[in-house]
């Protein structure tokens, strides 16, 4: 656990090869400390996705020199963090196509969702199909949208929620760290609120667990349960891809009214 700005942040994360695949393309980044987390997962069907994947989070995990959230001193604004990030996805992304042209494929390629903390706000950037949910006041509330062909034939009307799960093309994905010569991500950002759950999370995990299963194991706070419980659920569900949760909570300390997540689940 980590405290910043009155506020005490705490995660944990877990990561599965799952039933299926022979190797864990899935790699996480959690660091409280930093107010660092992202979950990326290396395309599948191309050439070294766990390669991809994992220079994303080494290279993200070098964003902690910018110091740490909250701390005397530190070049900590949410704007710079975000400047940084952006800037270090657009260089492994040139790193990952000179490789994919050292080795004569056509790419080698990563999703990429990433979370930062700093104050008392949040910011994101995201590329592909990983996903970030925030869980609050008992309402999940997904803050991406994949960039996949399935996503456009949902946003289009001609997919319903139920169809897309199953459709045979939910993994082709339209953007991609690696997949083109610029990088192009989106972003969001929100001022954070006591209680505030996040989850981030690979599409082995949300291709599985229907969001009303993801609400009710992030309800109870516990972010070590909650990351096992949604990467138990899937495995449960098939398993048929790798799988990574990292969960996040946010407390304010100083609050007039402490949120519980769920009133049923008061400590003695």
């Amino acid at each position: 656990m980590i405290v910043t700005a009155g506020l005490r942040w705490s995660s944990a994360s877990r990561t599965d090869i799952g039933r299926v695949r022979a190797l864990n393309e899935d790699a996480c980044l959690d660091l409280p400390h930093q107010g660092l987390w992202a979950v990326a997962d290396g395309m599948g069907g191309h050439t070294a996705g766990d390669l991809a994947s994992q220079a994303i989070v080494r290279a993200l995990g070098t964003l902690g020199t910018l110091g740490t959230p909250g701390a005397p001193g530190a070049s900590n604004s949410l704007a710079a963090i975000k400047r940084a990030a952006r800037d270090t996805l657009q260089t492994v992304n040139q790193q990952l196509r000179e490789e994919a042209a050292r080795r004569r494929v056509r790419v080698i390629g990563s999703t990429v969702a990433v979370l930062m903390a700093s104050g008392r706000e949040c910011a994101w950037l995201w590329a592909g199909d990983s996903r970030l949910y925030l869980y609050r006041d008992a309402h999940l509330e997904p803050l991406t949208t994949d960039h996949s062909h399935v996503a456009e034939l949902r946003a289009q009307g001609h997919l319903s929620a139920e169809a897309a799960r199953h459709h045979p093309s939910q993994h082709l994905i339209t953007r991609a760290v690696g997949a083109a010569n610029w990088l192009d991500l989106d972003e969001g950002h929100i001022a954070v609120c006591d209680g505030d759950c996040f989850l981030l999370c690979s599409d082995g995990l949300s291709n599985e667990v229907q969001a009303a299963d993801i609400a009710r194991a992030l309800e109870g706070g516990d972010c070590q349960l909650a990351a096992d419980t949604l990467v138990d659920m899937a495995l449960q569900a098939g398993g048929r891809d790798n799988i990574t949760a990292v969960v996040i909570r946010v407390e304010d300390p100083d609050a007039a009214d402490h949120t519980l997540v769920n009133p049923a689940v008061v400590s003695p």
